[in-house]
């Protein structure tokens, strides 16, 4: 007991203080990759190396449209690396999680050249954050306000991923993140739970588990998706063993990107479905 005492007195306090200050994050980083659409010069390039088909075009008669969705992007930085005209880059930026699906999808439409490059771009799409968060959190705040005090009770359910959002999401457990500090903490079962925490594509032999485990949960119950495999399917898609998006199977109330989230989007996306962001900082 005393070298456990001794140990904590020496070590100090190590939980960062995210979300209060802003996370400190190495330069290696890859957050969310940003369009600047007006200086684009040719979408094609991206949208031919995009793993996910995250970048997909429609073209028209002298036309093109391009759309974004953040929901299946894995941050893999290609679309920066094959972007010669630098419009294209790789930012440091994760807090990225809604509570509205379309949140995470920007299209923009250009007039071509003959060579098919982009000669202007005519319209973007553009989302007002604000109006969308007020509009779409109504009724989630209400479902919040019936909750139990300020606690909140998580199940963590695996649909089928690769366990690349699990190992972040332990990370929330342990002292540097230490996701207890605002009342938050994981259960065993269902039952005990207000919020279900749900990760990877759902695999056609756990749809039925990750039914009945909505189905367990008792009202009011919020639903989180977690990483670019749990919102759209990611990497695998819908295929003969995967249903895609958790939204497929059970309704939504927020989405997490990334791939895998950090622990501190998750923390973000956790605070924002319990509508605890502003007060957290």
């Amino acid at each position: 007991m005393f070298k456990i005492l001794q140990k904590a007195l020496t070590t100090g306090v190590v939980t960062a203080p995210y979300p209060r200050v802003p996370a400190r994050l190495s330069e290696s980083f890859r957050g969310k990759p940003e369009f600047d659409l007006a200086r684009w010069k040719d979408a094609r390039p991206a949208a031919d190396v995009c793993p996910t088909e995250a970048i997909t075009l429609v073209e028209g008669e002298a036309a093109r449209r391009v759309t974004i969705d953040y929901g299946r992007c894995v941050f893999c930085g290609q679309c920066a690396e094959v972007s010669s005209d630098g419009a294209v880059r790789v930012t440091r930026e994760f807090e990225m999680a809604t509570r509205d699906r379309r949140d995470l999808i920007r299209t923009a439409e250009y007039a071509l050249n003959p060579d098919g490059s982009h000669r202007a771009l005519t319209s973007a799409s553009t989302v007002d954050r604000a109006r969308a968060a007020e509009a779409s959190g109504r009724e989630l705040r209400e479902k919040i306000r019936s909750t139990l005090g300020r606690s909140l009770a998580i199940r963590e359910v695996d649909a089928g991923s690769c366990n690349g959002c699990e190992l972040e999401i332990i990370a929330l457990n342990n002292p540097v993140h230490d996701i207890e500090r605002f009342g938050i903490h994981f259960v065993a079962s269902p039952r005990h739970a207000d919020m279900l925490l749900v990760t990877g594509p759902v695999t056609r032999n756990m749809e039925m588990a990750l039914r009945k485990t909505y189905q367990a949960t008792p009202e009011p119950r919020v639903v989180v998706a977690v990483g670019t495999c749990g919102i759209s399917g990611g990497i695998f898609g819908v295929n003969y063993a995967t249903r895609g998006g958790v939204d497929q199977v059970i309704p939504v109330d927020v989405f997490i990107p990334g791939c895998p989230p950090r622990p501190e989007a998750l923390l973000h996306g956790i605070l924002l479905a319990v509508d605890r962001i502003s007060s957290a900082r």
